[in-house]
């Protein structure tokens, strides 16, 4: 009877827990959330990547011969054409040898002058037997050593003009001098460690920022090819330090082949045009490229909940139950908006406000 007694009321008190949870659980009231309808739409999304400026050429200028400097013919920041002198470094013992080659050259001209008289001579002698054949190699041997002779000093002529001509260092190609480190007076060399200037050609400048390897990744899927990625993608936009936009677009003309390995990223070239010499070797600035997407899910960053490297939202089902749903976005993204590629389809309703407030399964109340 006891026991019977137990089995009964263990069963009475079991019903009368279970009532009370579906009694609690109908009593709480749905949570107030923000829903939308999923719609596909056009949108451009824009992306920026820090970038740094740098001239089309920036040349080192280094001195070919060692010696004084004994004048600066430019001044810093100015605009100089290919072939204009920049510096002189002291002409004096370059002339001196210059001076002496010529002269040596001057001897070795008699020299051979005289050895073609000697073997000419020895020639007819020999004709008419009068000397052996062995005086007569002799005087060929010193015609050819005389025209040896000649031969080199000719080259140390050559050698000492090309000397002296380096005294004066010219500029490579047009653009813009840099510092000069170096005044008058300072002792110069080809060794030495840090050049006299930089000249920057600024005409077209540029540009390099880095994308990341996932990047590369989809845009040479999308393309089939790294070269038709670069063909493919749109005119780029930059913006300068001061936040301000550069009133000339660029166009990216290369992407390196070869991933970092500390960063993960490629690097990317553009190029822009500088007309107006408002951009700067060494600047910084954000480059800014679009991307178009048409008829796709545009679904705001407040609807998505991001878990490590995936993005899950909420579905609201016909009985208002918020339900888990990871999505794929597209790379592309302005931060406010995520462009959806696999998860959502048109029609769906999700949560578009608060998401990270939601837990699956729970009730909510659609704002009207």
């Amino acid at each position: 009877m006891n026991l019977k007694y137990i089995t009964v009321l263990c069963t009475a008190v079991a019903g009368v827990l279970s009532s009370c949870n579906k009694s609690t659980q109908m009593q709480m009231p749905a949570a107030n959330f923000e829903t939308m309808k999923v719609t596909t739409k056009d949108v451009t999304m824009t992306t920026r990547y820090s970038a740094t400026i740098r001239g089309r050429q920036d040349i080192d200028i280094l001195p070919q011969v060692s010696g004084t400097l004994t004048k600066l013919c430019v001044t810093e920041g100015q605009a100089v054409k290919a072939g204009q002198p920049l510096f002189i470094i002291d002409q004096v013992p370059f002339q001196a040898a210059l001076n002496t080659a010529l002269a040596s050259l001057e001897s070795a001209k008699a020299q051979l002058a005289t050895s073609r008289l000697e073997y000419e001579s020895k020639k007819q002698l020999f004709d008419q037997h009068v000397v052996s054949d062995f005086d007569l190699q002799k005087a060929n041997n010193a015609l050819q050593t005389a025209k040896a002779v000649l031969a080199q000093a000719e080259a140390q002529v050559v050698n000492a003009r090309n000397n002296l001509s380096y005294t004066v260092v010219k500029s490579p190609s047009n653009g813009i001098v840099g510092t000069l480190p170096y005044r008058q007076g300072a002792l110069v060399s080809p060794s030495m460690g840090q050049p006299l200037t930089t000249v920057s050609d600024n005409n077209q400048m540029y540009v390099y920022f880095s994308i990341n390897e996932a990047q590369l990744l989809n845009m040479t899927r999308e393309s089939g090819s790294a070269e038709a990625a670069i063909s493919a993608m749109p005119q780029i936009k930059l913006l300068l330090v001061d936040g301000s936009e550069y009133k000339y677009t660029g166009k990216v003309e290369s992407i390196s082949g070869v991933v970092d390995r500390s960063t993960g990223t490629v690097q990317v070239r553009a190029v822009f045009d500088n007309p107006e010499k408002l951009l700067h070797s060494g600047s910084t600035g954000y480059v800014v490229i679009p991307t178009v997407y048409k008829d796709k899910i545009i679904i705001p960053a407040t609807a998505t909940v991001q878990v490590q490297d995936k993005f899950k939202v909420y579905l609201v089902d016909k009985d208002n139950i918020a339900h888990e749903q990871l999505v794929i976005t597209e790379p592309h993204t302005n931060g406010k908006e995520y462009v959806i590629r696999e998860g959502l389809k048109t029609g769906d309703v999700i949560v578009s406000e608060g998401a990270g407030m939601l837990k699956d399964g729970q009730n909510v109340k659609p704002n009207k």
